[in-house]
């Protein structure tokens, strides 16, 4: 499998991404995850809206947890933009922690089962078999118009420039 030349660091240590690293410019590569009950879901479900894409290692650290609150409350305000929060939890830690928070305003989806998405946006990390933290922003038509990959994860994204990208697609 391809790795990919992003330098990223977990608690100071590199680790290895593998997959096709996404750029902006591109076509959105279609995936497939799985929805909250357990039903598969794919990029193309949201054809024909803006989609968000919060990435991130697992919803039981507290960065994790801080993204997931900040974009939850952000996606109030994004009208028609779609949050999508992508780790390789299962769908259950992620439905208990959304629950357990009051977070209805993102759809939380896990790449547990084949690592779709890791792998074709170049987030899996190899050592790990978790993603990386990053954000994806995606416009109406498809077409890649943000990426972070958060050089070290266990550091928050820069909410303040995809949401900048995110209002200007809208």
């Amino acid at each position: 499998m391809k790795e990919n030349a992003k330098k990223v660091t977990f608690a100071g240590n590199p680790v290895t991404l593998v997959g096709e690293e996404i750029k902006v410019g591109q076509k959105a590569p279609e995936f497939t995850v799985v929805g909250a009950d357990l039903s598969p879901v794919k990029l193309s479900d949201y054809a024909g809206k803006v989609v968000v894409i919060a990435v991130y290692p697992s919803i039981d650290t507290d960065v994790c947890a801080a993204q997931n609150r900040r974009f939850n409350a952000e996606a109030d305000k994004l009208g028609d933009a779609v949050v999508l929060s992508v780790s390789c939890d299962l769908p259950f830690a992620q439905k208990r922690f959304c629950a357990a928070e009051g977070l209805d305003n993102i759809v939380t989806l896990s790449d547990h089962r084949d690592t779709d998405f890791g792998v074709k946006y170049g987030f899996l990390i190899k050592e790990l078999r978790l993603l990386a933290r990053g954000t994806v922003v995606i416009d109406k038509e498809g077409t890649v118009k943000y990426v972070e990959f958060v050089p070290e994860i266990t550091t928050e994204p820069d909410y303040e420039v995809a949401l900048k990208v995110v209002k200007e697609l809208l």
